[in-house]
């Protein structure tokens, strides 16, 4: 978005000016319904997932929930000019996210530990345009289950806090089964990435490969993401960890 809400949106006019300024305008007071579509970013939604966590070392599986909030749209002087679309999730961590004609990407977040928005330095895709299968986009991520099982810190995370990821547009006009329902018109995301690690004196060092699938479906977002994180290594402990969504609005 290349204005910001209060600039257009805030605009006082007569009535016949009022009636060709929205017209023209409107778009630009809310994400781009073709950015959007499959991301929603207007405030007043919300998402609540189903969280399964299951390690490789036979223990129990870990269940929890997570929400987001989409907050709006606000101005951030970290992040430039533009107005910035606000996620928050109640693992204590807000995102900032911007739509245009190249997609849906995140621009900047904020922890409990930051002091401030920390902006990012590029663009990180959500999801790449135009929405069709074989649209690729690369983005930062970490592995978030991989672990060493007798060395310290043991989550890999912390040795290799960025690892590039290729994602890619695999199918579209899906139709996905959920806690929260059935959705249709859906695509599917998959994403590839590995990282270098020793894994064992037999082995020595492999590549270790981290795999995400996403399904976005129109006027909903995110519904289903499996993420795997396999070790097949006397050192390391590996996993899996799926999101299904419960419910939202």
């Amino acid at each position: 978005m290349r204005w910001s809400l209060r600039s257009i949106c805030g605009v006082s006019a007569p009535m016949p000016l009022l009636v060709l300024v929205l017209s023209g305008l409107l778009a630009a007071c809310r994400p781009a319904d073709s950015a959007d579509a499959f991301f929603p970013l207007a405030a007043g939604h919300r998402w609540t997932y189903r969280v399964t966590t299951a390690m490789d070392d036979d223990s129990s599986p870990e269940r929890e929930t997570l929400t987001l909030e989409a907050l709006g749209a606000e101005q951030v002087t970290v992040l430039g000019d533009q107005s910035a679309w606000r996620r928050r999730s109640d693992s204590g961590v807000d995102y900032w996210l911007r739509a245009d004609a190249s997609g849906i990407y995140r621009v900047g977040s904020k922890s409990v530990l930051d002091e401030e928005v920390q902006g990012d330095k590029t663009r990180r895709y959500v999801l790449k345009a135009p929405f069709v299968p074989g649209t690729q986009w690369q983005t930062q991520t970490t592995a978030y289950l991989l672990m060493r099982n007798n060395e310290f810190p043991r989550e890999i995370r912390h040795a290799h806090p960025q690892i590039l990821m290729l994602y890619q547009i695999m199918q579209s006009n899906l139709t996905v089964d959920t806690a929260a329902g059935q959705f249709e018109n859906c695509l599917l995301v998959k994403g590839l990435a590995t990282v270098r690690l020793y894994a064992d004196p037999a082995a020595g060092w492999r590549d270790m490969p981290l795999t995400t699938q996403e399904w976005y479906c129109a006027r909903v977002g995110l519904v289903r993401m499996e993420r795997r994180e396999p070790a097949h290594s006397g050192f390391l402990t590996g996993g899996t960890r799926t999101l299904e969504l419960e419910s939202w609005q």
